[in-house]
């Protein structure tokens, strides 16, 4: 494993280092033939706790990140580990399919703007200065099914991407209820069919067949016997 321990306002030492890669190897090797790259983040708060972050490249363009806060670094970090490992068992089937479909996929240059404001300012009731940050990103070219993997094992709250199927641009975003929406401006997302173009249409109802006229050589006959009966 490519395993890559920082520390943000601390230390880390040797036994922490190697408690972290134990256990991320250990349970790599549960659903991972290959060597993966991962790096662990320690961050010491002002309040004195601990953050773990722990990002792990599970595929070609798949990051999966946790993380957790604790009083101290070794439960912070067994807290974002669990919360990885749970994740895994729960999309390993899905990882595979991504793997055997994966290819060579496309990615546009785009600007990414972050907005932050003035506590300051604010405080003081004026109007908010707009702090802008501006910074380089890639919008990959993916199906939805893997647009909405990457949603569900990274932290990012949306995601762009390019739709292959009509070349346009969509996003996948989180719901407030949980479940993963998808913006598809092109129209090509699956609508819902109305009750009355689901109900089959009724069938015609069957025309009467029409009355069948009497042969014409026994009307005849009929008509001779009448004529006898009256000279008897």
């Amino acid at each position: 494993m490519d395993l890559t321990v920082k520390g943000l306002h601390l230390d880390v030492g040797d036994s922490l280092r190697e408690h972290v890669r134990t256990n991320l190897t250990n349970a790599a090797a549960k659903y991972f033939r290959e060597p993966i790259k991962a790096t662990v983040v320690f961050t010491k708060e002002k309040n004195h706790r601990y953050t773990a972050d722990i990002s792990i490249h599970v595929g070609h363009g798949i990051v999966l990140e946790a993380q957790n806060e604790a009083d101290d670094p070794y439960p912070a970090f067994d807290g974002a580990s669990k919360n990885v490992t749970k994740r895994l068992s729960k999309f390993k089937d899905r990882l595979k399919d991504h793997h055997k479909r994966q290819g060579v996929s496309e990615t546009a240059a785009a600007a990414y703007t972050t907005f932050a404001g003035s506590n300051e300012n604010e405080a003081e009731g004026g109007q908010e200065p707009a702090v802008i940050a501006e910074m380089e990103t890639q919008v990959p070219t993916l199906a939805v099914a893997d647009a909405v993997l990457r949603l569900e094992l990274g932290q990012a709250p949306a995601l762009m991407f390019k739709n292959p199927g009509h070349g346009g641009y969509n996003m996948v975003y989180r719901r407030k209820d949980g479940n993963i929406g998808w913006i598809d401006p092109d129209g090509s997302a699956p609508k819902k069919k109305s009750a009355a173009a689901e109900k089959p249409a009724a069938k015609p109802a069957a025309k009467a067949a029409p009355a069948k006229a009497a042969p014409a050589k026994a009307q005849a006959k009929s008509g001779k016997k009448s004529t006898a009966g009256k000279r008897r």
